[in-house]
Parts: structure tokens; C-alpha cells; sequence
């Protein structure tokens, strides 16, 4: 999430965006489910999900806390905030609640007695203040209960093997775009003693590594950011149209060599219990 005085975001909020989204939601299902069982989230829990996006950790979310539990999920961009609603709505998950705010200028809504969880998943990145985020979510969660962090600690891990420079240099620019949007990539490594100062305990810090080949699910997650945020910063005016076409006839070359890998960025997992 960028925090521009606009609704949308340094990503943008559009349509293939939503569906990137999706993908990359599927992808991290399996980490993100495990991640909530060892954080001791289940039946009953009342989870505020921070930056929720379209809703879909706040759809499993739901459906994990079940009709006894509440997931409140907290999202500024309007076309995002629709798509959640109307899913829940499908579902029926009457647990779950969507509100249109902004993290660093709107009261946070609370339950009586505060959550149990706080979940914020590549939100910390783009805030202008992640310290603000972390004391705000120091207010509404209760004594002993988690907050539940998944950012990025070296995004300039992304990257192609055997070597591709033009990749890099994408990289590159979303990092650098992200910062001048007021984000930190690698924000991960202010996390703990930005919990500390709080009044969290770090109960758990995890990496998370991926890396895929041409045609497996993980390269589908490059692929989906590479194709929707080249354009995206083209059209922002970062880029120009012969460099999106340098880093695409290096991805898609990449794609047909058997050798090729992928890194992702690292991601770290970090549990923090409020004392």
C-alpha cells in the first residue's frame, strides 16, 4: 500500500492488479495457513487484518475463526474493499467485516477487549511510518495477544540465474519507486526493534525463500509482477517503453531455457506477542 493523498496505490488497484493479487494469495496459501496455526489463531479468534487489499487472507481468515470469531479487515482503496465485500457476501461469512480507512490517518475500529491477532502482510513496506503502524496496532491488540508480520527483508533478492541484468535493473526501479513513494522494501529489518519499542515480545521470526523454474507456480509469481508492474511504472513515467521491452525479451527468453531459476525477494515471518 502506498499512502499518497490518491487512493491508489504505487501498484496500482486495477483489475490485472486484483488478479495478481489472487495468484500471489494462492501461491503463499500454505505458508500464511501455518503461519496463523504456530501464532495460535483458530475458533473463536477476533483478527484485524491490516491493509487487507480485495480480502483474500480476510476470506480464509474468516473461515478459520469460524461463525464464533470476528475478522475485521481494514482497506483504503475502493476497488478493492468491493471485491472483499462481495466475497464474503458469497460466502456468507457474516464474521467478516470490511472498513474503508486509511492505516496512518483513521481510527482503527476495536473490539471490546481488543484482538487476539493482528495480521499485516506486505503492508509495512509502503506505509510512511511503519513505527506509527506498530504503536497503532500496539493499542487495539490485548495484552497477550500477536501481531503476525510477512515483509520483505532483502528485496534485492530478486533476481534470474543464470544472470539477468535487465531484471535487476527492474528491480532496481520498484525499489527505488517504492521509496520515493515514502515505502521501505526491506522494511523487515526495522521490524523487531520496532515491536520492541511498542511493548512486543518477538516470539518467532521465519524466512521464507522461494525459487521457481519456467512453468512451475512459483516463476507464475514473477511472471504476473513482472508483466502488471512494468507497465505500471511505465505508465507512471519511471520507465520508458524500450526498457519494458528489454526486461520482457529477457524474462521470456529466460522462460524457454530449462536452466533458468528465479529468485524471489526473501521474505521474513515475524510473531510478536504484546507484553
Amino acid at each position: 500500500m502506498s499512502h499518497s493523498p490518491s487512493k491508489d496505490y504505487i501498484l496500482g488497484t486495477g483489475d490485472a492488479e486484483l488478479r495478481r493479487l489472487d495468484l500471489q494469495h494462492r501461491l503463499w496459501r500454505p505458508t500464511v495457513l501455518a503461519a496463523w496455526q504456530r501464532a495460535g489463531l483458530g475458533a473463536g479468534s477476533r483478527v484485524l487484518d491490516v491493509g487487507a487489499g480485495p480480502g483474500f487472507a480476510a476470506l480464509d481468515l474468516a473461515e478459520l475463526v469460524g461463525p464464533t470469531g470476528r475478522v475485521v479487515a481494514v482497506e483504503r482503496a475502493p476497488h478493492f474493499t468491493a471485491a472483499a465485500r462481495a466475497q464474503a457476501a458469497e460466502r456468507g461469512l457474516a464474521q467478516m467485516e470490511v472498513h474503508d480507512l486509511d492505516l496512518m490517518t483513521d481510527e482503527l475500529p476495536s473490539p471490546e477487549g481488543g484482538y487476539d491477532a493482528a495480521w499485516c502482510r506486505w503492508v509495512a513496506c509502503f506505509v510512511p511510518s511503519p513505527a506509527q503502524l506498530v504503536a497503532r496496532l500496539a493499542q487495539v491488540v490485548r495484552p497477550g495477544g500477536v501481531v503476525i508480520f510477512h515483509e520483505y527483508v532483502d528485496y534485492s533478492t530478486y533476481r534470474l540465474l543464470p544472470a539477468g541484468p535487465a531484471l535487476e535493473e527492474f528491480v532496481r526501479a520498484v525499489m527505488a519507486s517504492w521509496r520515493e513513494n515514502g515505502g521501505e522494501p526491506d522494511i523487515a529489518r526495522a521490524l523487531p526493534g520496532l515491536l520492541t519499542d511498542a511493548g512486543f515480545r518477538l516470539r518467532e521470526a521465519v524466512p521464507h525463500a522461494l525459487c521457481g523454474r519456467p512453468g512451475d507456480r512459483v516463476w507464475e509469481w514473477p511472471d504476473s509482477f513482472i508483466r502488471v508492474n512494468l507497465h505500471r511504472l511505465r505508465d507512471l513515467g519511471r520507465i520508458d517503453q524500450p526498457f519494458v521491452d528489454r526486461v520482457l525479451a529477457e524474462w521470456e527468453a529466460a522462460a524457454l531455457r530449462p536452466e533458468s531459476v528465479v529468485l524471489a525477494p526473501l521474505v521474513l515471518e515475524l510473531v510478536a506477542e504484546r507484553s
